[in-house]
């Protein structure tokens, strides 16, 4: 009887051994875990617990109290610097340039100071950069392909000499196709001075145009065409504003090119000019002309609107109105009536 209850109470025992270890196994984990340091990537152990990083540009100034949660943090003095996210009890100093380098980028609390080579020094970044070396000088019988940079150094070339026979070849034909320019221009001068002398291929001194005069020794406009060097003529109206817009009509043959050019040299405002477009070519010149004879009263005078054609290298057109004035509106200070 007593055997009977032994084996009812090991095999009771045994039931509730697994059953006991079953509720416990998930917190013996957890701490196994905690304790065997397996946080997370941006956490770290702090006892059985883990704790979030800090930020770069801080460091850790004391550590949390529960897991999963950010201890407290603070941020990096001036000098110093964390570039990731870290659970450093201090910030890493700044790194300074060396006496050959100079500051690309200064330091900032998430990132260190950035050095590179002064001017005529570099340093391969590919390498060790503890030093920056000299950049190198070409030669004088090289050339620089490429300037020396604080990564790179200098590149030269070597320059080819040319050899002398073809410098020389070079001269000399040079040399001597000036001397047969020079020698062929004097063959041809002295010919020409030869057969012409001074006088020119006529053989004659060159002549005077001669000049018809008027009756009382004026010059007759209709007849003889003035040259371009002598000055128009005064001409004199013989019925004051009558005279001049009897005129009119002879500067309808303005080119129209120089129709703006024209009436802007009688002070005309392109809005004035512009105004009058909407008429016919014929009625937009009238138009104008008598504006203008009212704006200037007494002093508007064909002269003065001869004058204007003649600054706008338009000669031959006062030419030829005064041609055609044969309408005895006009007379010339020697009396002669056109």
């Amino acid at each position: 009887m007593e055997v009977c209850r032994l084996l009812v109470s090991v095999g009771c025992f045994a039931y509730f051994i697994p059953l006991t270890a079953t509720y416990r196994l998930p917190g013996l984990m957890v701490r196994r875990a905690r304790q065997s340091g397996s946080c997370g990537e941006n956490e770290y152990p702090n006892g059985n617990i883990c704790c979030l990083n800090c930020e770069s540009g801080t460091s850790l100034k004391s550590a949390c109290t529960t897991s999963g949660q950010k201890g407290t943090c603070e941020e990096c003095a001036l000098g110093t610097f964390t570039e990731h996210d870290n659970h450093l009890t201090k910030c890493v100093d700044c790194a300074k340039c060396g006496p050959d380098q100079e500051v690309a980028e200064p330091c900032t609390n998430t990132q260190n100071t950035k050095c590179r080579c002064k001017a005529g020094r570099f340093c391969n970044p590919d390498e060790a950069c503890e030093v920056c070396r000299k950049c190198l000088t070409c030669k004088s019988d090289e050339r620089t392909v490429r300037n020396c940079t604080s990564t790179s150094d200098t590149v030269c070339k070597k320059i080819h000499p040319k050899t002398e026979t073809s410098s020389d070849a070079t001269v000399i034909a040079s040399i001597v196709v000036v001397a047969v320019v020079l020698l062929v221009a004097g063959v041809i001068f002295a010919i020409y001075k030869k057969k012409y002398g001074c006088r020119g291929p006529s053989g004659a001194s060159p002549k005077v145009p001669q000049t018809d005069y008027g009756r009382n020794g004026s010059i007759p406009l209709i007849s003889v065409s003035l040259q371009e060097e002598e000055e128009l003529p005064t001409l004199i109206p013989v019925n004051g504003e009558q005279s001049l817009r009897s005129c009119f009509e002879f500067f309808e043959e303005l080119d129209v090119d120089f129709h703006k050019k024209f009436f802007r040299r009688l002070e005309f405002t392109d809005n004035a000019i512009k105004s009058k477009e909407g008429l016919p070519y014929d009625d937009r010149i009238h138009e104008l002309l008598n504006s203008w004879v009212e704006r200037e009263g007494k002093k508007a005078s064909l002269n003065e609107l001869l004058r204007v054609l003649v600054d706008l290298n338009q000669r031959r057109t006062a030419e030829k109105i005064m041609k055609v004035l044969d309408n005895g509106q006009y007379y010339t200070e020697s009396k002669d009536i056109l």
